[in-house]
């Protein structure tokens, strides 16, 4: 049985690899993307002590896996530079570029954003680290099996993603440890007591979960023309139904994956909608992790967005069979206008 097991683990490992084009010995099994971008920044501790570069660059609209970690490092004498975005969501590339020093360990640039839906520069970023001795982390967690191609063709040494963002189980993910010149990112385990994947996650693998991950990758790899046709025009739709409203989008629409909007209606309180539509529609004014509270979006923030288009954001996201009428929407925010 034990056997069996182990079979299923490795096909499934060597499925997702060859999705994205890696060897499938660099793909380690952990229970999502909050655990993997916490081993890529944690894990780079005791490196920062050997190698005297304690220097870290993100940006200011990570996930919170990515920003508190680095917060953390902080508290151990790391410096972190977050750098910010333009109001369009999106980070520049030199921004990034003109914080590098000798001390620069790692950068850490998430690919899409979770409540803009802005696809960031890391095609850019990648390029020009792979030609110097800094270690680069991606956070894919919204990209993956959406932007495989691009993921394909990306530089990198690190990349966590998960299985839930594609209709996979809840519980697993994966981080992606790239080799240079024969060597793996210098990581360390943030737990022991076990040998499992390749010594950096301890624990009984669970198979169940690994295969559904597996499976999920494979569907939305062969599926990809018609989810993505199919995420356009639900898209389009919603576009035309609210032509005529008054309204800011947040985010670079010329960079937006087409399953998300994030959008400001002027003069609409976002609470409101949530309070009133909430049986007909599910809403967020952020990422998932943090919607909850209902406090103003950190990533808007940052974009430098005015107090008024933050509390009035709205984020919506779908999947291509998302069977939805906007028509009871359209009709609210024209009642409130």
């Amino acid at each position: 049985m034990g056997t069996t097991a182990k079979g299923i683990v490795e096909s499934s490992r060597q499925t997702i690899a060859d999705i994205l084009s890696i060897d499938k010995t660099d793909l380690i099994f952990t229970s999502g993307s909050t655990e993997s971008n916490n081993m890529s920044v944690l894990g780079m501790l005791d490196y920062t002590k050997t190698s005297g570069r304690n220097h870290f660059i993100t940006t200011s609209i990570e996930h919170k896996s990515i920003l508190e970690p680095m917060k953390y490092l902080q508290k151990y004498g790391c410096k972190v530079d977050f750098i910010s975005p333009n109001e369009t969501g999106r980070i520049k590339v030199d921004d990034v570029l003109s914080k590098i020093s000798d001390k620069t360990a790692m950068v850490s640039v998430m690919h899409v954003n979770s409540e803009t839906g802005t696809i960031q520069p890391v095609h850019e970023i990648g390029e020009a680290l792979s030609k110097t001795h800094i270690y680069f982390h991606i956070d894919a967690t919204q990209s993956f099996g959406k932007l495989n191609e691009e993921l394909r063709n990306l530089k990198y040494d690190m990349m966590s993603i998960t299985a839930h963002k594609i209709r996979g189980p809840q519980g697993i993910g994966a981080l992606i440890l790239r080799r240079k010149n024969y060597n793996r990112p210098p990581i360390r385990p943030l737990m022991l007591g076990g040998s499992q994947e390749r010594s950096f996650r301890p624990g009984t693998t669970p198979v169940a979960l690994v295969a559904g991950f597996a499976l999920a990758a494979k569907l939305c790899e062969e599926n990809h023309k018609k989810h993505v046709s199919g995420c356009k025009k639900i898209k389009d739709s919603f576009l035309k139904a609210i032509q005529g409203l008054a309204y800011q989008l947040n985010g670079d629409p010329n960079y937006c994956i087409p399953n998300t909007i994030n959008l400001s209606f002027k003069g609409i309180d976002a609470e409101s909608v949530f309070v009133a539509l909430k049986d007909k529609y599910a809403f967020s004014n952020g990422s998932a992790c943090t919607s909850g509270s209902f406090s103003p979006s950190y990533v808007l923030t940052a974009m430098g967005l005015d107090t008024e288009r933050i509390h009035s954001a709205l984020r919506l996201s779908w999947d291509y069979d998302t069977e939805v009428d906007f028509a009871e929407f359209v009709q609210f925010i024209k009642s409130q206008l």
